[in-house]
């Protein structure tokens, strides 16, 4: 039954059978049988569909929600059996906001150390999209911000406080100064993230906040491409202490702090909010606390 609760999960995240059918690795006609005979089990309609996909039923909205829950119970409990047996080992998969990607590699790196039968995917994204990622069981775990937007109900472990930096060249005049405001930055030609990411969104509110408007010449989903203009020089560009100071480094690149403003916020792991955990999950998250306590 589990193998197809997980048919009905790819259906409703894809909203589109053909593609649920590809991210699973089966047929169509394969994943279609599955949903009748899940539906044949519960004695319920999940999904309308005539040519293709309508929808959820409210059944199927309803049954989704145990879905999700009995799935990643059958994943945990599979954890755990695999662990009395084995130790510690597993596939771990993370989404990281691009700003939060140096911290994902001191984690996984520390983590790796003691548990080296662990595996890790890391992919960047923006904050949204974890929190659904996770809703949909597509990761394990997450490395976003923790009390700038609504997170709904997930477990969450800090791991980091945020400070903002501004990255410009080497021979812009501001690459002098020991501190500059958000005032300072008006005028600058800006490249920054782009408007989805909520980097770029706690950025705004700053220039904001000082009565200046950002207007951002390049936009991009990536933190090299923004030190890349940078380096071209003309540009300058506000990251996190931690990635400007990674990326500065061995250029002719100039990170001054930024005062003034909410430019401090919580980065840490946010985690489905279930117990238990699978044991890889807990250990991750216990490795983060000591991460952030060192």
């Amino acid at each position: 039954m589990i193998n197809k609760l997980e048919m009905f999960i790819a259906v409703a995240k894809e909203g589109h059978f053909g593609r649920a059918a590809e991210s699973l690795g089966i047929t169509q006609p394969t994943l279609s049988t599955g949903i009748k005979q899940l539906e044949d089990m519960l004695g319920v309609q999940l999904i309308f569909r005539g040519s293709r996909y309508g929808g959820l039923t409210p059944e199927g909205a309803r049954a989704l929600v145990w879905a999700r829950r009995l799935v990643a119970d059958s994943r945990t409990f599979r954890e755990e059996m695999r662990v009395s047996r084995h130790g510690l080992s597993g596939h771990l998969r993370l989404a990281v906001i691009p700003t939060a990607l140096t911290w994902a590699a001191k984690l996984s790196a520390r983590f790796s150390d003691r548990h080296p039968k662990v595996r890790f995917t890391i992919q960047s994204r923006n904050s949204v999209e974890i929190l659904k990622m996770l809703e949909n069981l597509e990761i394990d775990a997450g490395l976003s911000y923790l009390d700038n937007e609504p997170l709904g109900r997930v477990t969450t472990q800090p791991l980091y406080t945020e400070r903002y930096m501004l990255v410009c060249h080497a021979e812009n005049a501001l690459a002098l100064e020991t501190q500059v405001s958000w005032a300072d930055i008006a005028g600058e030609r800006l490249c920054l993230l782009t408007p989805d990411m909520q980097n770029r969104r706690i950025i705004n509110q700053c220039f904001m906040e000082a009565d200046v408007t950002p207007d951002a010449l390049v936009e991009a989903n990536s933190t090299v491409v923004l030190a890349a203009h940078v380096e071209q020089g003309g540009w300058v560009t506000i990251l996190p202490a931690d990635m400007a100071r990674f990326l500065a480094s061995g250029k002719r690149l100039s990170i001054v702090p930024i005062v003034g403003g909410h430019v401090e916020h919580s980065v840490g792991l946010v985690a489905p909010h279930r117990e238990p955990h699978t044991p890889v999950l807990d250990a991750l998250l216990s490795e983060a606390a000591e991460l952030a306590a060192s």
